[in-house]
């Protein structure tokens, strides 16, 4: 059984991940806020699966928190990781590292309107800006005995998810008319159990190709070490929240408002962003080199988020 090393297991990922993969790793957990980093020993350690992080803040964090916690803490784990004989370290990442949207012209992918894993890299925010200096820091790091998978991951949900979905979800249990009709955006998200499954992968993966330098080099250099995380089809605002409506049994009448859309892009340009904005991610890149596939459809992941898995 292998070793893992896991950091945020007390987050919504982390507690997924240990859930359901606790019989095929031996999970071993590490706080940053809570333990001491001098004592942490990873001599026995196969592979660091880094989750702990300052994600996204609406109210704000200063640049030097987002350093100091996405950036430094990272480097240092991964600089003692090498240093005791870590294979492989696993880091999640963001798509905030592309930008905030796909509909814009120049942040647009080559092939169209879906960031992918070779798309050049734009983030607009203190958040986004930290987790790809810590990607790029971190493949400083890498050589043939000491592996960097990046993974990159839109919205997540589930059972327990909070933030924006939560409130979402709230919002549909309690108001029966929404002005939110007719929406036609684009917007990739990825249930935890899929983001999961590709993480198991990515570890299985890692042992194919660690056997001879020349069969690591023989993928494209470009993409080697990103992975992109995604449900198999993205949703609009719309759909989304049809889905919602139907696995909580909820009669929901969605319209169109005159001015609605115009009025929330000058009064709340972020908020408007993350209802008509799109933000879709292609992931073909990372399904076909992994072999992947996703382990639940959109409409399972919504149910499950709503219920829970039994």
């Amino acid at each position: 059984m292998k070793k893992m090393l896991l950091t945020g297991s007390n987050g919504f990922v982390g507690n997924y991940f240990v859930d359901k993969y606790s019989s095929k790793y031996e999970i071993q957990k590490f706080s940053f806020l809570h333990d001491d980093f001098n004592l942490l020993d990873l001599k026995m350690v196969n592979v660091v699966f880094h989750l702990s992080a300052l994600v996204h803040q609406m109210g704000g964090a200063s640049a030097d928190e987002y350093e100091r916690v996405n950036v430094t803490q990272t480097l240092d784990l991964a600089t003692k990781a090498k240093a005791s004989g870590v294979r492989h370290f696993i880091f999640m990442s963001t798509v905030k590292v592309y930008g905030e949207e796909t509909n814009v012209g120049l942040l647009r992918s080559a092939r169209n309107d879906s960031y992918t894993e070779n798309s050049v890299c734009h983030p607009e925010d203190e958040y986004g800006k930290s987790k790809l200096r810590a990607e790029n820091k971190l493949l400083e790091l890498e050589t043939n005995d000491f592996k960097i998978s990046i993974i990159r991951t839109p919205i997540i949900y589930g059972y327990g998810a909070k933030a924006n979905i939560k409130n979402l979800i709230s919002l549909v249990q309690k108001v029966p008319i929404l002005p939110f009709g007719g929406i036609k955006n684009k917007r990739s998200m990825v249930y935890v159990g899929n983001l999961c499954h590709l993480v198991d992968e990515v570890i299985g993966f890692r042992i194919k190709y660690a056997m001879t330098e020349d069969s690591y080099r023989e993928l494209d250099s470009g993409s080697r070490n990103i992975f992109l995380a995604s449900d198999d089809e993205p949703l609009s605002t719309t759909r989304l929240v049809e889905l919602i409506a139907k696995e909580l049994n909820k009669k929901v009448y969605l319209i169109k408002m005159p001015f609605f859309e115009t009025i929330l892009k000058l009064l709340k340009p972020s908020f408007y962003k993350r209802l008509y904005g799109s933000l879709e991610v292609d992931s073909r890149i990372t399904k076909v080199k992994l072999n992947l596939k996703n382990t639940y459809s959109v409409e399972y992941g919504i149910k499950f988020m709503i219920h829970g898995e039994k």
